[in-house]
């Protein structure tokens, strides 16, 4: 798919501006990076909108054109109405191919904590987005972390992720990504299975008790006998 965005020059930059700007179809930008001037762009929300709706997500590279100048860019920050999700600015950042770049990449749960769940415990995602070195090339659209065999009161760091090829990041190895945590819920079950535990073993205790009572009995009658 092509990721080419041209963007325009000349906006009037300020909250009203900028609503005109979205009512017509447009979303305000800035181009910054590489040591040149930052440029305030509006570029078209259908445009952006395939470019963003790659597998990469907003993690994409694009060949972003301004006045006639082409750059490498990726999506440095996207700003969206807190509650009806709209876009309503971007930062795009020119990068250099072959020069790595910080940036936050999100992490992602697969699979299931059946262990947890079937102990009425929670996931505790903590970590959702993680910040990572690499080329532009190598940013991956995602951190995948398999929870399958996450159970309760175990926790999986930043030092248990797998990271792709090229890709490094510098937050602290013992940072929590995700957590298999106990709830009340949790408690109370296992203070069930402890009293049926208990009543199991009393009654296994009576049952030797009264086997051991029937075979005394048994050997003193044995013994009268003689």
């Amino acid at each position: 798919m092509d990721l080419t965005l041209t963007a325009e020059t000349g906006r009037t930059t300020g909250s009203r501006p900028s609503n005109r700007t979205r009512a017509a179809g447009s979303i305000p930008a800035v181009v910054y990076g590489l040591g040149r001037d930052a440029v305030s762009v509006t570029v078209p929300w259908t445009d952006l909108r395939r470019v963003l709706s790659t597998e990469a997500g907003v993690n994409a590279l694009i060949t972003l054109k301004v006045d006639g100048q082409t750059d490498l860019a990726i999506v440095k920050d996207l700003q969206r109405h807190p509650l009806r999700r709209n876009v309503l600015h971007v930062d795009f950042l020119r990068v250099d191919p072959d020069a790595p770049v910080a940036i936050d990449v999100p992490v992602q749960l697969t699979g299931e904590a059946k262990a947890v769940e079937g102990r009425r415990g929670i996931v505790d995602h903590a970590l959702k987005n993680i910040t990572v070195k690499a080329k532009p090339a190598d940013i991956p659209s995602v951190i995948t972390v398999a929870i399958d065999d996450l159970v309760i009161g175990h926790t999986i760091t930043v030092a248990d992720l797998v990271l792709p090829a090229g890709v490094t990041t510098d937050v602290d190895p013992g940072a929590p990504v995700v957590t298999g945590a106990a709830t009340r819920f949790t408690t109370e079950l296992d203070h069930a299975a402890g009293g049926d535990a208990a009543e199991g073993a009393e009654a296994a205790a009576e049952v030797a008790g009264d086997a051991d009572a029937d075979a005394d009995t048994g050997a003193d009658e044995a013994a009268d006998a003689d």
